[in-house]
């Protein structure tokens, strides 16, 4: 693997742990959105990643099963945003002008501790391809400094 196929696959990382950072952003700033354009509560939206490849798996698998060929990952891409299914909350607040006839308030399915929770992560994943980009970087210095 290249010096550059090494950057360049950290740089995807951070670029879908970015994109997963905003989307932690805009949950949390809607915690307590009770109605949207739909009329609904806010929808807490989740994340998805997939190993950006060249070839579909299928023929790594033929070629590595075959030939004893190494896969060869590109990186990582977001390949969607989710709803999550999980109901919504239901909070007592007769005073409240989105509450129903018995009181009750339909808040969004947002869990602003389980948010943070994955903001840190997302921000300790980013943080781990800066280092393993640095890294690279710092290696390649390293073996041009050898030559003089």
């Amino acid at each position: 693997m290249g010096v550059f196929n090494s950057i360049n696959i950290s740089g995807t990382g951070m670029t879908a742990e970015r994109f997963r950072m905003d989307v932690i952003s805009k949950n949390i700033a809607n915690a307590n959105t009770t109605r949207t354009a739909n009329g609904m509560p806010y929808r807490r939206q989740v994340v998805t990643f997939q190993e950006k490849s060249a070839h579909p798996f299928s023929h790594h698998l033929k070629n590595t099963m075959s030939k004893g060929e190494n896969l060869r990952s590109q990186g990582v891409e977001v390949t969607g945003v989710h709803n999550d299914p999980s109901p919504y909350k239901h909070v007592y607040d007769p005073g409240h002008p989105d509450a129903n006839k018995d009181g009750y308030v339909m808040m969004p399915n947002v869990d602003t501790v389980t948010e943070m929770a994955n903001m840190i992560s997302a921000s300790r994943a980013y943080e781990a391809n800066i280092t393993a980009m640095n890294t690279t970087v710092n290696m390649a210095m390293r073996a041009l400094e050898i030559g003089r």
